[in-house]
C-alpha cells in the first residue's frame, strides 16, 4: 500500500470516529444555517423586483420568531431525554451501553437540525435588525425559512418516532448486537486489521516500543503503521491485543531490525501517534468489547433486583448469531496485506469467554438460561471453523459442570444435559 493509500484510510478512520461525536455534527448544522443565510442575500439579487416585492419583511419576521422560541424549547426538552436515558441505561443494564446510545444518529441529527434551525432564525433576527435585509426585499429570505421550518417538521416527526422505544432494553440490546456485528464484519472483511497475522512467538532480538501511559488500547490506524515501517525498512509486531489494558512501560509494538533506525526516539513518538491509548475502550476495532457488553446486559438482568432470565436468554441468542459469523483470520488474506505489520488474530476462545463467561457464571442456577446457553454453544460446536468448534466444546463442558454443579434438582439437572451437545455430554465416547 503506497503512502497516498495509508494516508487516504488514516484520514478516513479519524473521520469515522469524530463524525460520531454529537458537537461535530452540530457545528456542521450550524455552518449549513450560516450558509443559508449568506445564499439567501446572494440570491436575493437576481430576483425580480416586482417577485422580490410580493413579500414583505413581516412575514419572514414572524417564521424567524417562531423558530427562535420554539428550537430553544424542544432542544432543552430534547437534551433532558437524552440525559435521563443516558442514566437510566447506565443503571439498568450496563454503564458500558450509554456510549453507544450517545451515538445513536437519529439522536444527534435530531438536535443538530434542532440547534442549527435555532442559529439560522437568530442569524436572520439580527440581519434583519442591522438592515441588511429590508422590508422589499425579504422574499429568499421568507422562502428559505420556510424551508427550514419543513425540515423541522420532518425531524420532529422522526424524534417522536424515534422516543417510542429510545433507550428501552430491546432496541439497546438490538444495537450493540448491530454495532458488534458490523465491527465483527468489518474485521474479518480485512483480517487482523489488513496486517499480516502474528503466529507464534516474536522474532529474536525485536526490540519493544513501551506504552508511555496506562489505559485500554482504543484503536490503532495500520496504514499509517505499515507505510512507516516499509519507510524505515523495518517490520512492526502488535503484541497487545487492541481492546487490552496496558500500564506505563509495558511493550505494545516490536520493531525487527530496530537497528536501521537512526533516531529511536523519533521513531517512537511517530509510532504513538498512530495508536490511541484511553481510558475508555471503544467498539471500532474490537469486536470483542461489543460482545462483553452484551454478556453485562444479560448479567444484569439475572440480578436478584431485576431477576429477567428472559434478557438472558435473548442476549445468548444474539452472541450466538453474531459468532455464527466467525472466520479463521489465518487463512484469510487481504486484497492488499500490510507486510510490514503483524497482528494476533481474533482467538475464539476468547469471544466466547467474552460473551458469555458472566451469563454462564451468574446463570447458573437458572435452568432456562443454561438451556439456552447449551443450546446455542451446541451449534456453535458444529460450526464449520474447527477452532470455533473446539473452542465451543470445551466452554460447553465447562459451563454444563457449573450448572449441574449449582442445580440440585435432578430433573432440572436432566433437562440442561439433554440441551448440550452429544459430544459435550459425551454420548460419543
Amino acid at each position: 500500500m503506497d503512502n497516498a493509500s495509508s494516508f487516504t484510510m488514516t484520514l478516513f478512520r479519524k473521520a469515522r470516529h469524530y463524525a460520531r461525536k454529537l458537537w461535530v455534527r452540530v457545528v456542521l448544522i450550524g455552518l449549513l444555517a450560516v450558509l443559508a443565510v449568506a445564499l439567501s442575500q446572494w440570491v436575493e439579487l437576481y430576483v425580480p423586483d416586482t417577485l422580490s416585492r410580493s413579500l414583505d419583511g413581516a412575514a419572514a419576521d414572524r417564521l424567524l420568531q417562531l423558530i427562535a422560541s420554539a428550537m430553544l424549547a424542544v432542544t432543552i426538552f430534547s437534551i433532558t431525554v437524552m440525559v435521563s436515558v443516558y442514566q437510566s441505561s447506565s443503571t439498568q443494564w450496563t454503564p458500558r451501553v450509554h456510549r453507544l446510545i450517545m451515538q445513536d444518529k437519529t439522536t444527534q441529527n435530531t438536535l443538530a437540525v434542532f440547534i442549527g434551525a435555532y442559529v439560522y432564525a437568530l442569524l436572520g433576527i439580527i440581519l434583519r435588525e442591522l438592515g441588511v435585509y429590508d422590508d422589499d426585499r425579504a422574499f429568499v429570505l421568507f422562502w428559505m425559512t420556510v424551508f427550514v421550518l419543513a425540515v423541522i417538521v420532518v425531524y420532529l416527526i422522526r424524534w417522536v418516532l424515534h422516543l417510542q422505544d429510545f433507550g428501552q432494553l430491546t432496541k439497546t440490546t438490538r444495537q450493540v448486537e448491530a454495532v458488534t456485528r458490523a465491527r465483527f464484519k468489518e474485521r474479518l472483511e480485512t483480517p487482523c486489521l489488513g496486517a499480516m497475522p502474528l503466529v507464534g512467538d516474536v522474532p529474536e532480538g525485536a526490540k519493544p516500543v513501551k506504552a508511555w501511559d496506562s489505559g485500554y488500547i482504543q484503536c490503532i490506524y495500520p496504514e499509517a503503521m505499515n507505510a512507516l515501517a516499509k519507510e524505515c525498512d523495518v517490520t512492526l509486531y502488535l503484541v497487545r491485543d487492541i481492546g487490552s489494558y496496558v500500564f506505563s512501560g509495558d511493550p505494545l509494538l516490536c520493531v525487527e531490525g530496530a537497528e536501521k533506525i537512526r533516531n529511536w526516539d523519533a521513531f517512537s513518538a511517530r509510532l504513538g501517534e498512530m495508536l490511541v491509548l484511553s481510558d475508555l475502550r471503544s467498539y471500532d476495532q474490537d469486536p470483542r468489547f461489543g460482545l462483553l457488553v452484551l454478556g453485562e446486559i444479560g448479567s444484569k438482568a439475572l440480578s436478584p433486583g431485576i431477576n429477567d432470565p428472559g434478557t438472558a436468554i435473548e442476549v445468548i441468542t444474539r452472541i450466538g448469531r453474531i459468532l455464527t459469523g466467525y472466520e479463521d483470520e489465518n487463512y484469510a488474506t487481504p486484497a492488499t496485506p500490510l507486510e510490514h505489520l503483524h497482528v494476533a488474530p481474533l482467538d475464539p476462545v476468547d469471544l466466547l469467554r467474552d460473551g458469555f463467561a458472566t451469563l454462564a457464571r451468574d446463570g447458573a442456577e437458572v435452568v432456562e438460561v443454561q438451556q439456552a446457553l447449551q443450546q446455542t454453544l451446541a451449534h456453535l460446536v458444529g460450526h464449520d471453523d474447527p477452532k470455533l468448534s473446539a473452542a465451543a466444546c470445551d466452554f460447553a463442558q465447562e459451563s454444563l459442570a457449573r450448572a449441574l454443579n449449582a442445580c440440585g434438582f435432578d430433573p432440572d439437572r436432566d433437562r440442561i444435559t439433554a440441551s448440550a451437545h452429544p459430544e459435550v455430554r459425551g454420548d460419543n465416547k
